[in-house]
């Protein structure tokens, strides 16, 4: 039987450990009424500063992702699983020869572009497009008025000066036989010289209108030709090109409806780049070919080197007169010229195959910021010899580039694009 003492401490003992959990109880409903009125007491401002604070660290995730959009980040294992080998790119020597796109055009010093130089109407097109001409011959018979009535004067002062030369010889000859007086001679002198300016001033004028020496000359009344006809005529060998002119047709002097091309010579335009302006001068030889005229060159010589760059191609033209046998090239074909410059370049080379074409733009990979990363350079390329390739413009010799694993870099590079697109 249990005795009194220990019954007593036994009701003692649970008696403390029940105030114990009820005191225990009562402070934890305090705190958790206390931290719930903190909360609620808490300053809308800082909850906006957090708010902020998150923003912020988004917009900052944010933007570093846009940085390393075009990278490719890669691990050593993959480096070296993928070759990649980074180099210095160094000054290489080119070829003498410089090989630029260029294009065909007409040379404007052969161009004649015909019309009258009095008001006229068509009578007949001797010429049609297409057809060779030669100098001073006939394309096309016209009419005027006002020539017509030019050509009459001519002819009318022509028969003036006649009389008043023959008037003249006679008062000469009696003065010198003592017949007639020095005052007659003298005034028959002034007419002959009065009737002989106003000829060869209706004889210019004539030629002013476009007419030969020898169409002058040949001005006769009562011809079968009438007076207000004559000839557009070629000023050079060549071809008609242009032809705007029907019968009927009045034309002004302003109007020069008719374009003649000597197509012996043609010009072609090379776009050369900046870093060629110190090798490329006048006289320097060039060979072109075109793609629509596979296995022929034709040869010429630089005459121009522009003193200024296309603004948007950042390109320098290149003049240059090409030789035209039988009339072959065409205006506005494409084609290569190569620019024989008779020195050697320094330049920067890469391998042909560490270029690779990223959404229509030919890029170099050169290491980024961080180790472990790569990004795409826009390049401009030059030209090829024995596997390599001049980089005109973009990287510069000294720079670091990928001569190696460039194809792997862009298929990774593909692949996290469409990655990143997936996951948006």
């Amino acid at each position: 039987m249990e005795s009194p003492i220990m019954k007593n401490l036994t009701i003692l003992t649970l008696t403390g450990l029940l105030l114990g959990c009820l005191l225990a109880g009562c402070g934890s409903d305090s705190d958790s009424q206390a931290n719930t009125q903190t909360e609620q007491h808490q300053p809308e401002s800082q909850h906006s500063e957090e708010t902020e604070q998150h923003t912020e660290e988004a917009g900052q995730h944010n933007e570093e992702s846009g940085q390393h959009a075009r990278e490719v980040h890669l691990t050593e294992q993959q480096e070296g699983n993928l070759g990649i080998k980074v180099e210095t790119l160094s000054e290489g020597s080119a070829s003498s020869t410089i090989s630029r796109p260029a294009s065909v055009g007409y040379d404007l010093d052969q161009i004649a572009k015909v019309g009258p130089r009095i008001e006229a109407k068509v009578v007949k097109v001797i010429k049609d497009l297409g057809d060779r001409v030669k100098q001073d011959e006939p394309i096309a018979l016209m009419s005027s008025v006002g020539l017509g009535k030019a050509k009459a004067e001519y002819i009318r002062l022509r028969t003036e000066l006649k009389a008043e030369k023959a008037h003249y010889e006679r008062e000469k000859s009696l003065y010198e036989q003592e017949i007639s007086s020095r005052a007659e001679m003298l005034q028959a002198e002034a007419h002959y010289q009065e009737a002989k300016a106003a000829y060869n001033a209706a004889a210019e004028s004539l030629r002013l209108y476009g007419l030969s020496k020898v169409d002058v000359q040949n001005i006769e009344a009562g011809s079968d030709q009438p007076l207000s006809h004559f000839y557009l005529t070629s000023p050079l060998n060549g071809v008609i090109q242009e032809r705007d002119i029907s019968p009927g047709q009045t034309i002004s002097p302003s109007e020069t409806p008719i374009h003649v091309a000597n197509l012996s010579k043609m010009w072609v335009m090379i776009d050369a780049y900046e870093q060629d302006i110190r090798y490329l001068d006048k006289g320097q030889q060039v060979s072109l070919s075109v793609r629509s005229i596979p296995g022929q060159t034709f040869e010429g010589k630089t005459d121009w080197v522009s003193y200024s760059l296309e603004k948007q191609t950042r390109t320098m033209p290149v003049r240059a007169v090409v030789e035209n046998p039988n009339r072959k090239l065409r205006a506005g074909m494409f084609g290569t010229a190569r620019i024989s410059t008779g020195k050697e370049r320094n330049i920067a080379m890469i391998p042909i195959d560490a270029v690779q074409t990223i959404e229509g733009e030919q890029v170099v990979f050169v290491p980024g910021k961080k180790d472990d990363s790569y990004k795409p350079v826009e390049v401009m390329l030059g030209s090829e010899n024995e596997g390599y390739v001049e980089i005109a413009s973009g990287l510069k010799p000294g720079q670091q580039a990928v001569i190696a694993g460039a194809f792997d870099l862009k298929s990774a590079l593909t692949a996290q694009g469409r990655n990143a697109s997936h996951g948006h």
